[in-house]
Protein backbone atom coordinates (compact mmCIF):
# COMPACT_ATOMS: atom_id res chain seq x y z
CA UNK A 1 0.00 0.00 0.00
CA UNK A 2 1.43 3.58 -0.75
CA UNK A 3 1.84 5.99 1.89
CA UNK A 4 -0.99 8.63 1.87
CA UNK A 5 -0.45 11.99 3.09
CA UNK A 6 -2.11 15.38 2.71
CA UNK A 7 -0.69 18.87 1.89
CA UNK A 8 -0.28 19.76 5.86
CA UNK A 9 1.72 15.99 6.45
CA UNK A 10 4.23 16.91 9.18
CA UNK A 11 6.36 15.31 6.34
CA UNK A 12 5.88 17.76 4.37
CA UNK A 13 6.43 20.33 7.12
CA UNK A 14 9.31 22.87 6.23
CA UNK A 15 10.65 23.01 10.37
CA UNK A 16 12.78 20.25 11.32
CA UNK A 17 11.11 17.40 12.60
CA UNK A 18 11.63 16.39 16.43
CA UNK A 19 11.78 12.29 15.02
CA UNK A 20 12.51 11.56 11.32
CA UNK A 21 12.51 8.47 10.26
CA UNK A 22 14.31 7.87 6.84
CA UNK A 23 13.83 4.27 4.96
CA UNK A 24 14.17 2.58 7.90
CA UNK A 25 14.33 -1.57 7.15
CA UNK A 26 14.61 -4.66 9.87
CA UNK A 27 14.89 -7.75 8.65
CA UNK A 28 14.60 -10.96 11.18
CA UNK A 29 16.18 -13.53 9.35
CA UNK A 30 14.82 -13.98 5.79
CA UNK A 31 11.61 -11.77 6.81
CA UNK A 32 11.34 -7.89 6.75
CA UNK A 33 9.20 -6.74 9.91
CA UNK A 34 9.89 -3.11 8.53
CA UNK A 35 10.32 -2.18 4.87
CA UNK A 36 11.49 1.04 3.51
CA UNK A 37 9.36 3.02 6.62
CA UNK A 38 9.73 7.04 6.35
CA UNK A 39 7.90 9.56 8.30
CA UNK A 40 8.18 12.81 10.55
CA UNK A 41 7.42 13.45 14.08
CA UNK A 42 6.21 17.35 14.48
CA UNK A 43 7.59 19.33 17.42
CA UNK A 44 4.42 20.07 19.80
CA UNK A 45 2.26 17.52 18.88
CA UNK A 46 1.07 14.09 19.95
CA UNK A 47 1.34 11.94 17.39
CA UNK A 48 -0.31 8.66 16.95
CA UNK A 49 1.38 5.31 15.95
CA UNK A 50 -1.58 2.97 14.94
CA UNK A 51 -1.45 -0.10 13.38
CA UNK A 52 -2.57 -3.81 13.21
CA UNK A 53 -0.85 -6.54 15.58
CA UNK A 54 2.60 -7.35 13.79
CA UNK A 55 2.16 -3.99 11.49
CA UNK A 56 5.81 -3.27 12.68
CA UNK A 57 4.71 -0.61 15.23
CA UNK A 58 7.09 -1.91 17.87
CA UNK A 59 9.90 -2.98 15.65
CA UNK A 60 9.94 0.91 14.49
CA UNK A 61 10.05 2.31 18.50
CA UNK A 62 12.62 -0.66 19.21
CA UNK A 63 14.90 1.10 16.15
CA UNK A 64 14.05 4.61 17.14
CA UNK A 65 15.21 4.18 20.58
CA UNK A 66 18.40 1.81 19.95
CA UNK A 67 16.62 -1.57 21.32
CA UNK A 68 17.06 -2.82 17.76
CA UNK A 69 19.69 -2.09 14.76
CA UNK A 70 18.19 -1.66 11.11
CA UNK A 71 19.50 -3.34 8.58
CA UNK A 72 18.92 -0.11 6.04
CA UNK A 73 17.83 3.97 6.86
CA UNK A 74 18.57 6.01 10.06
CA UNK A 75 16.91 8.13 13.06
CA UNK A 76 17.13 11.81 13.32
CA UNK A 77 15.96 13.25 16.51
CA UNK A 78 16.00 16.99 16.37
CA UNK A 79 18.63 16.68 12.91
CA UNK A 80 21.06 14.40 14.92
CA UNK A 81 21.45 11.18 14.66
CA UNK A 82 19.25 9.70 17.39
CA UNK A 83 22.88 6.95 18.54
CA UNK A 84 24.09 10.30 19.99
CA UNK A 85 20.87 11.17 21.29
CA UNK A 86 20.55 10.97 25.72
CA UNK A 87 18.19 10.75 28.11
CA UNK A 88 17.43 14.50 28.29
CA UNK A 89 16.36 14.24 24.62
CA UNK A 90 14.46 10.99 24.40
CA UNK A 91 12.18 9.10 27.11
CA UNK A 92 10.84 5.78 26.59
CA UNK A 93 8.43 3.32 27.78
CA UNK A 94 8.20 0.13 25.30
CA UNK A 95 8.45 -2.81 27.57
CA UNK A 96 7.55 -3.22 30.89
CA UNK A 97 8.94 -1.22 33.66
CA UNK A 98 13.02 -3.15 34.20
CA UNK A 99 12.44 -3.30 37.36
CA UNK A 100 13.42 -5.92 39.92
CA UNK A 101 10.88 -7.06 41.63
CA UNK A 102 12.49 -7.17 45.10
CA UNK A 103 13.63 -4.00 44.58
CA UNK A 104 11.61 -0.33 45.63
CA UNK A 105 10.41 2.04 42.98
CA UNK A 106 12.68 4.70 44.47
CA UNK A 107 15.90 2.48 44.14
CA UNK A 108 14.75 1.51 40.60
CA UNK A 109 14.39 5.33 39.69
CA UNK A 110 17.70 6.02 41.75
CA UNK A 111 19.82 3.71 39.45
CA UNK A 112 18.64 5.23 36.71
CA UNK A 113 19.25 8.76 37.63
CA UNK A 114 22.50 8.13 38.60
CA UNK A 115 23.45 6.66 35.27
CA UNK A 116 22.20 9.52 33.67
CA UNK A 117 23.64 11.64 35.86
CA UNK A 118 20.58 13.32 37.09
CA UNK A 119 19.96 14.58 41.07
CA UNK A 120 18.56 12.58 43.47
CA UNK A 121 15.68 15.19 43.99
CA UNK A 122 14.54 14.22 40.88
CA UNK A 123 13.69 10.94 41.55
CA UNK A 124 11.00 12.12 44.24
CA UNK A 125 9.89 14.96 41.86
CA UNK A 126 9.04 11.78 39.18
CA UNK A 127 7.55 9.73 41.60
CA UNK A 128 5.40 12.32 42.34
CA UNK A 129 4.37 13.49 39.23
CA UNK A 130 3.46 10.02 38.31
CA UNK A 131 1.29 9.34 41.54
CA UNK A 132 3.54 6.43 43.32
CA UNK A 133 4.74 8.51 46.14
CA UNK A 134 3.44 6.51 49.13
CA UNK A 135 4.41 3.06 47.55
CA UNK A 136 7.97 4.27 46.68
CA UNK A 137 9.63 1.99 49.36
CA UNK A 138 7.59 -1.22 48.11
CA UNK A 139 8.97 -3.27 46.15
CA UNK A 140 7.84 -3.56 42.75
CA UNK A 141 7.06 -7.34 42.94
CA UNK A 142 3.90 -6.46 44.93
CA UNK A 143 2.90 -3.62 42.23
CA UNK A 144 -0.75 -4.25 40.35
CA UNK A 145 -0.50 -3.76 36.79
CA UNK A 146 -1.21 -0.22 36.74
CA UNK A 147 1.48 0.65 39.10
CA UNK A 148 4.19 -1.41 37.32
CA UNK A 149 2.84 1.15 34.04
CA UNK A 150 3.55 4.45 36.00
CA UNK A 151 6.79 3.30 37.31
CA UNK A 152 7.96 3.42 33.33
CA UNK A 153 6.34 6.42 32.84
CA UNK A 154 8.15 7.85 35.82
CA UNK A 155 11.07 6.10 33.96
CA UNK A 156 10.34 7.50 30.75
CA UNK A 157 10.13 11.05 32.53
CA UNK A 158 12.92 10.87 34.78
CA UNK A 159 15.05 13.07 32.74
CA UNK A 160 12.36 15.27 31.64
CA UNK A 161 12.98 14.38 28.00
CA UNK A 162 11.55 16.86 25.08
CA UNK A 163 10.84 13.81 22.88
CA UNK A 164 8.69 10.89 24.76
CA UNK A 165 7.77 7.98 23.21
CA UNK A 166 5.45 5.43 24.21
CA UNK A 167 3.84 2.12 23.59
CA UNK A 168 0.08 1.13 25.04
CA UNK A 169 0.71 4.13 27.78
CA UNK A 170 -2.37 3.28 29.35
CA UNK A 171 -2.07 -0.37 29.42
CA UNK A 172 -3.06 -1.34 32.78
CA UNK A 173 -4.52 2.40 33.94
CA UNK A 174 -7.82 2.64 35.26
CA UNK A 175 -10.14 5.84 33.99
CA UNK A 176 -8.45 8.15 36.25
CA UNK A 177 -4.88 6.74 35.83
CA UNK A 178 -6.21 7.46 31.82
CA UNK A 179 -7.45 11.16 32.03
CA UNK A 180 -4.37 11.82 34.32
CA UNK A 181 -1.82 10.49 31.55
CA UNK A 182 -3.87 12.51 28.93
CA UNK A 183 -3.68 15.94 30.70
CA UNK A 184 -0.07 15.27 31.23
CA UNK A 185 0.96 14.42 27.38
CA UNK A 186 -1.64 17.12 26.55
CA UNK A 187 0.21 19.74 28.52
CA UNK A 188 3.57 19.04 27.52
CA UNK A 189 2.84 19.19 23.96
CA UNK A 190 1.27 22.12 24.80
CA UNK A 191 4.62 23.50 26.15
CA UNK A 192 6.56 22.48 22.75
CA UNK A 193 7.54 19.21 23.85
CA UNK A 194 6.93 16.05 21.61
CA UNK A 195 4.82 13.15 21.90
CA UNK A 196 4.62 10.18 19.97
CA UNK A 197 2.34 6.89 21.10
CA UNK A 198 1.15 3.81 19.93
CA UNK A 199 -2.32 2.61 21.45
CA UNK A 200 -5.39 -0.02 19.97
CA UNK A 201 -7.32 2.18 21.99
CA UNK A 202 -8.37 3.88 19.04
CA UNK A 203 -11.46 5.47 20.52
CA UNK A 204 -9.18 7.40 23.50
CA UNK A 205 -6.88 8.08 20.95
CA UNK A 206 -8.93 10.44 18.51
CA UNK A 207 -9.47 12.41 21.68
CA UNK A 208 -5.60 13.19 22.26
CA UNK A 209 -3.80 13.06 19.09
CA UNK A 210 -3.12 15.99 16.70
CA UNK A 211 -1.22 13.90 13.82
CA UNK A 212 -1.69 10.17 12.97
CA UNK A 213 0.74 7.75 11.23
CA UNK A 214 -0.60 3.98 10.28
CA UNK A 215 1.72 1.33 9.47
CA UNK A 216 0.67 -1.52 8.01
CA UNK A 217 2.22 -4.91 6.66
CA UNK A 218 5.61 -3.48 7.49
CA UNK A 219 5.00 0.09 5.39
CA UNK A 220 3.66 3.43 6.55
CA UNK A 221 -0.13 3.71 5.49
CA UNK A 222 -0.57 6.84 5.80
CA UNK A 223 0.45 10.31 7.40
CA UNK A 224 -1.00 13.56 8.33
CA UNK A 225 -3.03 15.40 10.67
CA UNK A 226 -6.11 14.12 12.51
CA UNK A 227 -8.07 16.61 11.36
CA UNK A 228 -7.98 15.90 7.72
CA UNK A 229 -8.62 12.10 8.45
CA UNK A 230 -12.03 13.42 10.61
CA UNK A 231 -13.36 16.37 8.81
CA UNK A 232 -15.85 14.28 7.22
CA UNK A 233 -17.83 12.64 10.31
CA UNK A 234 -15.85 9.21 9.87
CA UNK A 235 -13.88 8.25 13.48
CA UNK A 236 -10.48 7.00 13.60
CA UNK A 237 -11.06 3.32 14.41
CA UNK A 238 -13.47 3.68 10.70
CA UNK A 239 -10.06 5.52 9.32
CA UNK A 240 -8.04 2.77 10.11
CA UNK A 241 -10.11 -0.44 9.48
CA UNK A 242 -10.58 1.27 5.88
CA UNK A 243 -6.37 2.00 5.47
CA UNK A 244 -5.18 -1.55 6.67
CA UNK A 245 -8.02 -3.54 5.20
CA UNK A 246 -9.11 -4.94 8.12
CA UNK A 247 -13.03 -3.83 8.28
CA UNK A 248 -15.58 -6.54 9.03
CA UNK A 249 -17.68 -7.81 6.06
Amino acid sequence: MEISRTAESPAAATTEAAIAAEGLTKRYGGRAAIEDVSFSVRSGAITGFFGPNGAGKTTVLKVISGLARANAGKVLLHGRSARTGDARTLGVLIEPCGAHPGRTAHAHLRSLAAVAGLPRTRVSEVLTLVGLERDARRPVGKYSLGMRQRLGLAAALLADPDILMLDEPTNGLDPHGIRWLRTLLRERADAGRTVLLSSHSLLDAERLVDDVIVIHRGRVAHEGPIGALTARGSSLEDIFLNLTGARDA
